[in-house]
């Protein structure tokens, strides 16, 4: 008789090399983890590297909490080039002599910082009528987009040697650093694209916590789940609660269970055993269940 797969959950952090998509990086783990059910937390572009966390099994569940963080990355511009996809993918569109200085420079980026607006590439994942924006990219078709509102938190020059300039970024989910790169760069004169983006953080992981594709094939594959993280290592920002084994069982079945001290909103739920149930969400008297794992605790 063939024996039945274990089940794989939890969060792989994945250090994604340069050069593959991020869904061929999410597939490749999955293979090596032989795991039935994964998601990303977020791409990155085929020319981009660095942290990217994957989801397994029931951790899944929980990746839009991640997917919804903060981002921090090191982007690095060369003024002066456009491409027609604000990245070294594209098609170079213009190039302008650069004269601005470092002072110049670090003079521009507070208007860059904090709440602003930008307008989504067309070279994004995007979705117009059902379609990305891409397609319609590649096709030569421009679609009118909105500006959105993102939040830059923290903007600092760490390199400057024009044309080259490095940057560290930290911002909300939804900002596009290559819109930053090419909006810096008009601001300038002279234009800019990015050439290299490397993720270095989201919400509380940060990219020396990863490991790489090779480091996990090199490893026997019983060997492999061990580099998982535990689901509930996605909501630690949230309260936790622990439940009797009754409470835990009335929640497992997707009843509501009394309790006047939990945090108002969502909190994280565990039984006596200190395992992890889910999230629940509180309105000072009782817990309602809101996402549950889904084998029954006790």
């Amino acid at each position: 008789m063939k024996a039945q797969r274990q089940p794989v959950d939890g969060v792989l952090l994945l250090n994604k090399p340069v050069g593959i998509t991020s869904n061929a990086a999410l597939q490749k783990a999955k293979w090596l983890l032989n795991a039935k059910k994964a998601g990303h937390t977020g791409t990155l572009d085929p020319f981009a590297d660095g942290l990217l966390p994957l989801c397994f099994g029931e951790a899944t569940k929980f990746s839009a909490y991640l997917l919804e963080a903060d981002k921090h990355y090191r982007a690095v511009l060369q003024l002066g080039v456009t491409t027609t996809t604000g990245d070294p993918e594209g098609e170079i569109l213009a190039t302008r002599e650069v004269h601005a200085s470092r002072a110049e420079i670090e003079a521009l980026l507070p208007r860059f910082t904090g709440e602003i607006e930008q307008i989504p590439p067309m070279h994004s994942a995007l979705k117009h009528q059902g379609r990305p924006l891409y397609e319609y990219a590649r096709a030569g078709i421009e679609i009118e987009r909105p500006p959105r509102k993102v939040t830059i938190r923290a903007l600092e020059l760490v390199e400057c040697d024009p044309p080259r300039v490095v940057l560290d970024v930290q911002c909300s989910a939804g900002t596009y650093i290559r819109t930053l790169a090419q909006d810096i760069g008009a601001a300038l004169g002279c234009g800019a694209h990015l050439t290299a983006l490397k993720r270095t953080a989201a919400g509380g992981f940060s990219l020396d916590q990863a490991h790489t594709l090779t480091e996990l094939e090199a490893l026997d594959a019983p060997l492999r789940p061990a580099l998982l993280l535990p689901a509930d290592c996605l909501v630690a920002h949230l309260p936790a609660l622990e439940l009797d084994a009754a409470g835990a069982a009335a929640l497992c079945q997707g009843r509501s269970v009394a309790h006047a001290t939990a945090h108002p909103g969502l909190n994280r739920v565990y039984a006596a055993s200190g395992t992890f149930i889910g999230l629940v969400n509180s309105d000072g008297a009782s817990l309602t269940p809101r996402r549950l794992v889904a084998t029954q605790q006790a």
